[in-house]
């Protein structure tokens, strides 16, 4: 009879808290194996899903995500609530989009207002996103680290050609931080240490290693990922951070999810197709390691959450 070989790996993802006692905390990490391999290690904490939600209307949204938000776009305290529930989010991330000069310039206090609003209200862990532009989010993100201290946030994104500002925010109010690079295993390691040279214990940082969607660069995502989780679990510690992946961003970016059916009939109906669109994305993105799945379509999301059961039981 034939032995089942099984895997036994040196080192453990790092586990991070989000949120405090006074919220539904979020562990994510901790497993010694890879992804769903059960009988090779432990996964002490399950994936989870954020959903996103913007502090102003997006504007690029396709129909069928419209469809499902823009009642509540007006008012972020209600879109917030929606999803956690009627939707069972297990985190809300707020992209502060309206920061953004192009956008409406919205001022840092009055977002810091917002965050702290939103936060008091639902009473789940909150991922802070700022605009993307850095000069801003220098501007607008210590300023809401400093109305949310004591929550334990999570706090997007730092690069290697701006965290400083990010980093020592997050360590002053004593928040978590996102290291976000450019697919590149190198870049992501070196801003690791360059984050944990601040004194931001490693313990408290979570990488971004921006991924792709289904036919958009997910297999050359998928392969970084798995590279990273593999030397994490033979002992890099610095590769040993737990992952974020923006499924929703960027699946609907994909011509295929969005693309009408009067233009494109072979494709099947838009209200199916996007949201099967982001499902194999992060099936895709939880097989090489994710964590934390941000993520935009409901049906897309509950089918993900059903899945991720799924998997932690067999």
């Amino acid at each position: 009879m034939l032995e089942q070989y099984t895997e036994k790996w040196a080192n453990n993802i790092n586990v991070i808290t989000l949120g405090n006692s006074s919220l539904k905390q979020v562990r994510i990490g901790g497993q010694n194996t890879l992804p769903f391999l059960s009988k090779e290690g432990n996964t002490p904490n399950k994936p989870v899903i954020a959903y996103e939600i913007w502090d102003t209307a997006p504007l690029d949204w396709p129909q069928y995500l419209e469809t499902e938000f823009s009642k509540y776009w007006s008012d972020p305290l209600s879109w917030a609530s929606y999803c956690k529930n009627e939707l069972s989010a297990d985190l809300i991330c707020l992209r502060l989009q309206g920061a953004h000069p192009d956008s409406q310039n919205r001022n840092a206090k009055e977002l810091a207002n917002l965050c702290k609003k939103i936060q008091e209200t639902i009473k789940l862990p909150l991922i802070i996103l700022g605009c993307g532009d850095h000069a801003k989010d220098n501007e607008v993100l210590p300023l809401c680290a400093q109305a949310l201290k004591g929550y334990n946030c999570l706090f997007g994104s730092a690069t290697q050609e701006n965290y400083k500002t990010l980093v020592a925010a997050c360590l002053v109010d004593n928040h978590s931080i996102i290291a976000e690079s450019p697919i590149d295993i190198n870049i992501a390691k070196q801003l690791n240490i360059l984050i944990s040279d601040m004194a931001l214990p490693m313990d408290r940082i979570v990488m971004n290693p921006t991924v792709g969607a289904l036919g958009y660069g997910l297999e050359y995502t998928y392969s970084i990922m798995e590279r990273a989780r593999l030397a994490a679990l033979t002992g890099d510690k610095m590769l040993a951070m737990p992952f974020i992946c923006f499924v929703g961003q960027e699946a609907w970016r994909a011509k295929e999810a969005k693309a009408s059916f009067k233009d494109f009939p072979d494709w099947g109906k838009e209200e199916t197709r996007g949201p099967l669109w982001e499902m194999v994305t992060a099936n895709a993105f939880l097989q090489s390691g994710a964590d934390i799945l941000v993520m935009r379509h409901p049906k897309a999301a509950q089918e993900i959450k059903k899945l991720i059961n799924k998997l932690i039981k067999t």
